[in-house]
């Protein structure tokens, strides 16, 4: 496997900043423990509302939440309820209540492999992180020249595009854009949306398995809608990997490019690793 590493300069895939509105929060209703809205727990709600303010960075990694009493206040419950949210969400992993200090947001600091068997789910079990992959989109599109010349098709050739997040402990780490040759691979997107799994995708199509060609690491700045799906500032960077995998014939499988959140992953490159 080849692994190329570059430094972009902090460039700007396209677009400006802009602001997303903040969730509404919950208002102060005097709501009790046990009360729901539409049939939904009111700790429930309290924990999604929570886990969006990490998720959006509005609270960050390493940051103390505030305290049982001022988060009981914004919310209009008891100090019960909000034990209950928190527990869930230190159940999920989201934060880490610590004896006398406080509860605070975990820190992703996620140490992803890129060997020559890169495996989203098994890099982030290994990290004690679970992982999943959420379908964003899928199309098929004229191949540029350099997806085409990665899969070895004609330029223009139609090839399947499949777009999805990639998402620990249900905070998204990564945006995936994934070609594939229409022809070979044609309702790979289906099968994709069904598993959650390019892997379990592709075993469906007779491809047991594959391995990285190559790699190409580079750090710049995100365009707004890269941005938009890790839930992140414009203004922060991400790395970019592009690879190509082959099928044990050494035939091109896929050609991918996956930005990852720079402050929430360190790239680790393995070439040796199976």
């Amino acid at each position: 496997m080849t692994i190329a590493v570059t430094n972009a300069g902090s460039r700007n895939d396209n677009g400006t900043a802009r602001a997303d509105d903040a969730p509404a929060l919950l208002q102060d209703d005097g709501w009790a423990e046990g009360q729901t809205t539409d049939a939904e727990p009111v700790w429930s709600i309290i924990e999604r509302e929570l886990a969006a303010d990490i998720a959006t960075g509005r609270m960050q990694a390493g940051a103390r939440l505030p305290g049982e009493h001022a988060l009981a206040e914004r919310f209009g419950v008891n100090r019960h309820t909000v034990r209950h949210a928190l527990a869930a969400l230190a159940a999920k992993g989201l934060v880490q209540v610590r004896a006398g200090l406080g509860t605070f947001v975990t820190d992703l600091a996620v140490d992803y492999v890129l060997g020559r068997r890169t495996r989203f789910t098994e890099n982030l079990s290994a990290a004690g992180l679970r992982g999943r992959h959420r379908f964003i989109a899928a199309e098929e599109v004229k191949a540029s020249r350099p997806v085409a010349a990665a899969l070895l098709l004609r330029l223009g050739a139609t090839v399947l595009r499949i777009v999805a997040v990639g998402e620990a402990n249900e905070r998204p780490i990564t945006l995936g854009e994934h070609h594939f040759a229409a022809r070979r691979f044609k309702g790979l997107d289906a099968a994709f949306a069904r598993t959650g799994s390019i892997s379990a995708a592709l075993k469906e199509f007779g491809v047991a398995d594959f391995t990285r060609q190559r790699s190409a690491v580079s750090a710049r700045l995100p365009g707004r809608e890269v941005a938009r799906h890790l839930n992140q500032d414009t203004r922060r960077p991400v790395l970019l990997v592009e690879g190509v995998n082959i099928d044990s014939a050494g035939a091109p499988v896929e050609f991918g490019r996956t930005w990852f959140a720079g402050d929430l992953v360190q790239l680790i490159v393995d070439a040796e690793r199976a």
